[in-house]
C-alpha cells in the first residue's frame, strides 16, 4: 500500500509539473526570490520580493532557464525552481509576444544567449558585457533582439540604500568607491515593466 501511495504521489507531482509547463513559451521571463545572502539586500534595496530572473528556452525538448549565476548557464527549469524560496516563482511574457517573438527572433535570442554562456557573474553590477548579472542578461537580450526595454534603467543611487545591512554590503564590495552613477537594471524593474503580463503565478 505504501508503494502504491508513493506511486500516486509521484504521478501527481509529474502531472502537475507537466500541466504547468504546457503554458510556457520560449522567451518567457521567470522570477523568484533567491535564497542567497545577496538576494536579501537586493530585496530591501528594490522593495521587491523578486531578486533573481532568467529566460525560458526549449533545448532538446526540455525547458531550460538561461540565467546569469556563476557562470552564465542553462539550468533545467525544475532545478531552477528548487533553488528559489519555497519553490515559488512567477512567469511573465511580452504582451504581444506572438507578433514580436517570432521563431526567427527566438532563434536569435537563443543564439545570443549561447554567446554569453560561461561568462562570469558580475558581483559589481557593472554595465559592461564582459561579466553579467541576472537581470542585465535578460534586459540586454530583449533590447538587442526586439529593441524593447523590458524595465527602466536606474542609477545605483536611485535604489533604497539606507538599510544598514545594504550599506555594509556595499562597503564590503566597493570600499569607498561606490559607483552611484552606474546604470543598473533590477529584477524588480523588469517585473514591473508594463510591456509584460503575468501568465503563470506560483
Amino acid at each position: 500500500m505504501r508503494a502504491f501511495n508513493l506511486f500516486v504521489f509521484l504521478l501527481f507531482v509529474s502531472m502537475t509539473c507537466y500541466s504547468q509547463e504546457q503554458g510556457l513559451k520560449e522567451g518567457d521571463i521567470v522570477f523568484q526570490k533567491s535564497m542567497s545572502g545577496q538576494g536579501k539586500f537586493i530585496s530591501v534595496a528594490t522593495h521587491s520580493p523578486y531578486t533573481h530572473c532568467g529566460m525560458l528556452f526549449l533545448l532538446d525538448g526540455q525547458w531550460q532557464v538561461l540565467e546569469a549565476v556563476e557562470p552564465v548557464k542553462f539550468t533545467p527549469l525544475k532545478q531552477w525552481i528548487a533553488h528559489g524560496m519555497d519553490g515559488k516563482y512567477v512567469v511573465k511574457r511580452l504582451q504581444n509576444a506572438p507578433q514580436i517573438l517570432t521563431s526567427d527572433v527566438i532563434a536569435k535570442m537563443k543564439q545570443e544567449g549561447n554567446t554569453m554562456l560561461n561568462k562570469h557573474y558580475d558581483l559589481f553590477f557593472g554595465w559592461g558585457d564582459d561579466k553579467l548579472y541576472c537581470s542585465e542578461l535578460v534586459w540586454k537580450i530583449y533590447k538587442h533582439n526586439t529593441n524593447l526595454e523590458v524595465g527602466d534603467l536606474q542609477k545605483l543611487k536611485q535604489f533604497d540604500l539606507t538599510d544598514a545591512g545594504v550599506q555594509k554590503a556595499m562597503i564590503e564590495r566597493y570600499g569607498n568607491k561606490i559607483p552611484y552613477e552606474e546604470n543598473v537594471i533590477s529584477p524588480a524593474a523588469i517585473f514591473s515593466s508594463p510591456l509584460l503580463v503575468e501568465v503563470q503565478p506560483q
